[in-house]
């Protein structure tokens, strides 16, 4: 490349590079040590001196205790006097590369229950009777559930589900027992495919209070559409999760 062009080139990228604020460091770096905290990366839970983290990351003490605000924001951390900074906050990673219940995906993070707050049948509004596929003004069984992790309100989850496999339902353990598992049982077939959105939401007034959240803050909306193996669509959900206490992951493989 001639000299000349290469000058050219030079001046754009010395402009963007003073235009990295601080702010924009320390949101970078909260990216990269809320990761750390999420996976483990501290042991015991304390993380670095201050000093430590801007040797490491190359960035100023004021750009770290930028960062470190960040997360204390977000209720990943805090500072304890004769301590240090500490993790009190865990993010549980809720796999989206398998279709399974809560308490499968989240097995070997402690123990899932339920708390069933209304279970009956309803009408189906218009939009849920066609995704289950049924006819106008059907009767579908309604489910909502408070989730909680070793005792931690983790998700709030609204599920319809037909009433010829619903009516089956009423008389399960819906406290101690996936709906998925169930649904299999009944339905003499395993679940097959998932339709899912994922999508950040703020919390209604009823979503915060029962998830002990702070209102309008954001929570991890999935909606998922679920078939059993023959295609037939059998379970729509509507699940709140608390952002601070769940992450989503999986494996993806670029096809072309």
């Amino acid at each position: 490349m001639p000299a000349e062009r290469i000058r050219d080139h030079a001046v754009p990228v010395a402009a963007a590079r003073r235009r990295l604020l601080r702010a924009d460091r320390a949101r970078q770096l909260a990216d990269l040590l809320r990761h750390q905290v999420r996976t483990g990366g501290f042991p015991g839970g304390a993380l670095p001196l201050e000093g430590a983290i801007g040797e490491e990351y190359r960035v100023s003490r004021n750009t770290v205790r930028q960062a470190l605000d960040l997360l204390r924001t977000e209720g990943l951390i805090e500072r304890q006097p004769g301590v240090g900074t500490v993790v009190v906050s865990e993010k549980y990673s809720h796999g989206l590369d398998r279709l399974q219940g809560l308490a499968e995906t989240l097995h070997e993070h402690g123990d899932v229950t339920n708390e069933v707050r209304t279970v009956g049948p309803v009408t189906a509004p218009a939009p849920v009777a066609r995704r289950l596929g049924l006819g106008e003004h059907s009767d579908v069984l309604c489910i909502e559930r408070l989730r909680r992790l070793n005792g931690l309100p983790l998700s709030l989850d609204l599920t319809y589900v037909p009433m010829d496999l619903g009516t089956g339902l009423l008389g399960c353990d819906l406290e101690h027992t996936d709906v998925f598992r169930l649904l299999e049982t009944l339905a003499g077939q395993p679940l097959g495919t998932a339709e899912i959105t994922l999508e950040a939401v703020n919390a209604d007034a009823h979503s915060a209070a029962v998830l002990e959240a702070p209102r309008g803050s954001a929570v991890l909306m999935l909606e998922r559409l679920t078939h059993l193996a023959d295609g037939r669509p059998v379970d729509l959900e509507f699940i709140r999760f608390r952002g601070d206490r769940i992450a989503m992951s999986g494996l993806l493989h670029r096809a072309l």
